[in-house]
């Protein structure tokens, strides 16, 4: 596999994931799974509509009944925007469709109950290169560039899943980035679907909805 990407391809993952950490390949092990995800508390009210958000306190409160079908709602609702089966080009902040081409929408709840159960081998992709994760993320933040499906960034990915899925293209491929305003997610998943996955799962709501709901995170280093 080639792990040293073009200088544009480095340039253009800096600028993606800037401010935060950058990462210019694909590689490295996985981070160890050694048990299930906890899930997050639901969110006592609908998650607000803007870029970022403080994360919630540790210890949430009980959620009212409703909650969690409320944020559902929010993490799908129709911002105007067309699904498009092509990747997105130039400044990937901006309002994104609610359906992903060859794959499915993911809410918080959704992604809770697939991370909290052993035999979901769910893998989690994070493609915003934040200082924080989703537990056990694997980073993939070149994956989130536009270009064309047969591109280097697309064969580079290729050879990077076929590692970590170890040639099953069944299993349960999450990817998220920043919120319902961010395409780097949308992109990556649109990605894994050309190569042929068959349960590709875009978590549209990304990290924002994450915190929203109590869901912990782990340091990128981890």
């Amino acid at each position: 596999m080639n792990r040293r990407p073009t200088a544009l391809a480095f340039a253009l993952a800096c600028l993606l994931a800037s401010p935060v950490h950058a990462q210019d390949s694909f590689g490295g092990a996985p981070t160890p799974r050694p048990e299930p995800a906890p899930p997050p508390p639901q969110a006592s009210q609908a998650p607000q509509a803007s870029w970022s958000s403080a994360p919630p306190p540790a210890a949430a409160p009980a959620p009212a009944t409703g909650a969690a079908s409320q944020q559902d709602a929010f993490e799908r609702q129709d911002l105007g925007v067309a699904a498009t089966p092509r990747l997105k080009e130039g400044g990937l902040h901006g309002p994104t469709p609610n359906q992903l081409p060859g794959g499915r929408l993911v809410t918080t709840s959704e992604l809770a109950q697939l991370m909290r159960d052993p035999a979901s081998g769910v893998l989690v992709f994070d493609v915003l290169g934040g200082p924080q994760r989703l537990p056990n993320a694997i980073p993939v933040v070149p994956a989130a560039q536009g270009g064309s499906f047969e591109d280097q960034v697309q064969r580079d990915f290729g050879n990077y899943l076929q590692q970590v899925t170890q040639g099953r293209k069944d299993l349960p491929m999450v990817f998220y980035c920043q919120s319902v305003q961010c395409w780097m997610s949308y992109n990556a998943a649109l990605r894994a679907t050309r190569m042929g996955y068959t349960r590709v799962l875009w978590y549209r709501g990304g990290i924002e909805a994450w915190q929203q709901a109590g869901g912990p995170l782990h340091p990128a280093g981890r």
